[in-house]
């Protein structure tokens, strides 16, 4: 799956949906689903809101499915990036004080999906893979 969308803060319930649809076919639990949707909301509000800023760029997202039920998200824009990873991923960092952000994103991600990776270079942009294991369903494969 890729999906690329406008920077606009209306894309983002925009870009859950369609990740939530895409995960669907692993038949997951409304929790998973719940998780992934967050994850996803949190990295597309920061490329909006940060990456951004005042002017609207693209974001693409791009989803895969590997056979043992893992699910990879990508997150990516072309942004002005992150000087320092790293901080940025701590919890309560956020760039924006001003704006009541609560630099809760990263935690947020790491929080609901099993691993996060962050690639970023300053002027150029940003891309976060998130991978959630979906649990496989007992009745997978039964013959009725």
């Amino acid at each position: 799956m890729e999906l690329k969308i406008p920077s606009k803060s209306q894309n983002e319930a925009f870009a859950r949906v369609a990740v939530a649809a895409f995960v669907a076919q692993l038949d997951p639990t409304l929790d998973e689903v719940t998780e992934i949707k967050t994850a996803v909301s949190e990295a597309v509000t920061n490329s909006i809101i940060h990456a951004y800023e005042d002017k609207i760029g693209e974001i693409i997202i791009k989803g895969k499915i590997y056979e043992n039920y893992v699910v990879e998200i990508e997150v990516i824009d072309f942004g002005k990036g992150i000087e320092d990873v790293e901080l940025a991923r701590q919890p309560l960092f956020t760039t924006k004080p001003d704006q009541e952000r609560s630099g809760m994103g990263f935690t947020v991600m790491e929080t609901f999906m099993d691993k996060l990776e962050v690639t970023s270079e300053v002027g150029r942009g940003t891309c976060v893979r998130m991978f959630k294991a979906i649990k496989k369903r007992k009745s997978e494969g039964a013959e009725n």
